[in-house]
C-alpha cells in the first residue's frame, strides 16, 4: 500500500489551517475538492483521519499522514534549493529563480521565546529561505507536539528522544524567587526576617510570610513557585496567585508588585543591579533544556539546530 503524496499534502493542509475551507485556500482548490480528497484517503488506508471539529484535529493515524507529509516537504525543499529551484516556479533565461520559503513548525516554552530563542530563527531566515510556525506550550509538554507529527523541532524538558528524533542538551535555565522591594514591606510587616520552616524541611532561605502571600503564576501547569515553596517546607496552596499567561506579562506584574515569582536570572538581572527586584532567597531552580528534532537529513533542520545551540550556549548555564 502506498499513500499518494498530494492527499497526504491536502490532509496537512487542512490540520494546520484549522478549516477545509482554509485549506482550500492555500491550495487553490474548492472546498469540496479538498474534502474529497480526504475521504479518498481515508478510504485507501481504512482509517479516519481527521476529526472535523474546528478546527479540524488529525486523529492517530492522520498524524502519521501528516508527519509523512511535512518531512516529504522538507526534504524536498532542501534537494530543491539544492538545484537553486523553486517548486512552485519555472527557471527563466537569466538563470535559476528564489526559492519558495518553506515552513518549518517549531515547539518552545514561554520563557525561552520571550529571552533567546528568536535570534538564533532570525540568522536562520537570513540566510535561508524559510518561515517559522511557533508553538508555545510548556517544556514539560512540547514534546508531545514531536509526537503527534505537529513540529518538526521542539525545546523540551525531556531529555529521552521522541521515537523517530534527535535530542541535543542546550543547557539549564535558572530561575529565582524575586519581588518588588515594595511588595517585600508591605507582605512582610509584621513577621520579622524570622519564621522558618518546622524540623525535617529542606533547607532554604525563602521567607515564611511568602506561605500567605501573593506569587504569580504563568498558567495553572506552572509549578516553580508551588514547587519553590513545597522545598521550603510551607504549603504551596495557602498563597493565592495571579495567573498571567505570557512571559514578559508575567515578567511585569512581578515587576509591578503583584506578587512574587521565578524569574530566569538573566531576565532579572537588570531590575536586581538597580534595586527595582530583590532576591527573595532560596536556591536558584534550574530547569534543564533540551533540542529534539526530527531525525532527518535536512540541511535546513540542522541550521536551526546549530544557531539554537550557539545561543543557548551564550544565554543559559
Amino acid at each position: 500500500m502506498q499513500i499518494p503524496l498530494d492527499l497526504a499534502r491536502t490532509l496537512a493542509a487542512v490540520i494546520d489551517e484549522g478549516t477545509f475551507d482554509a485549506a482550500a485556500r492555500r491550495l487553490r482548490l474548492t472546498p469540496s475538492a479538498v474534502s474529497q480528497r480526504v475521504k479518498t484517503l481515508e478510504q485507501q488506508l481504512g482509517r479516519v483521519l481527521v476529526v472535523r471539529s474546528k478546527p479540524a484535529r488529525a486523529t492517530e493515524a492522520g498524524a502519521a499522514v501528516v508527519r509523512l507529509a511535512r518531512q516529504l516537504a522538507l526534504l524536498e525543499h532542501d534537494a530543491l534549493a539544492e538545484f537553486g529551484l523553486d517548486a512552485d516556479s519555472d527557471q527563466d533565461e537569466h538563470g535559476a529563480v528564489p526559492v519558495r520559503p518553506v515552513s518549518i513548525p517549531l515547539a518552545v516554552n514561554a520563557d525561552s521565546l520571550a529571552t533567546w530563542f528568536l535570534p538564533a530563527l532570525a540568522r536562520v531566515a537570513e540566510a535561508h529561505p524559510v518561515v517559522f510556525d511557533l508553538h508555545r506550550d510548556d517544556q514539560d509538554f512540547t514534546a508531545g507536539l514531536l509526537e503527534s507529527g505537529t513540529v518538526m523541532g521542539a525545546v523540551t524538558s525531556q531529555a529521552t528522544p521522541v521515537a523517530g528524533c534527535l535530542v541535543h542538551p542546550l543547557g539549564v535555565m535558572r530561575y529565582e524567587a524575586v519581588a518588588t522591594p515594595a511588595y517585600v514591606a508591605r507582605w512582610s510587616a509584621g513577621h520579622g526576617d524570622g519564621e522558618r520552616p518546622g524540623p525535617g524541611a529542606v533547607a532554604s532561605a525563602l521567607p515564611a510570610w511568602l506561605e500567605h502571600a501573593p506569587l504569580v503564576d504563568f498558567d495553572r501547569r506552572d509549578h516553580l513557585q508551588h514547587d519553590a515553596l513545597r522545598a521550603a517546607g510551607f504549603d504551596a496552596e495557602r498563597a493565592p496567585r495571579h495567573y498571567v499567561p505570557a512571559s514578559n506579562d508575567f515578567a511585569s506584574a512581578v515587576k509591578l508588585g503583584l506578587g512574587w515569582g521565578m524569574l530566569p536570572e538573566f531576565q532579572s538581572s537588570p531590575e536586581l543591579e538597580h534595586g527595582e527586584l530583590v532576591r527573595l532567597g532560596g536556591a536558584p531552580v534550574g530547569v534543564p533544556l533540551y533540542w529534539q528534532q526530527w531525525n532527518l537529513s535536512s540541511p535546513l533542520l540542522d541550521a536551526v539546530a546549530d544557531e539554537l545551540a550557539r545561543e543557548a550556549r551564550i544565554t543559559l548555564v
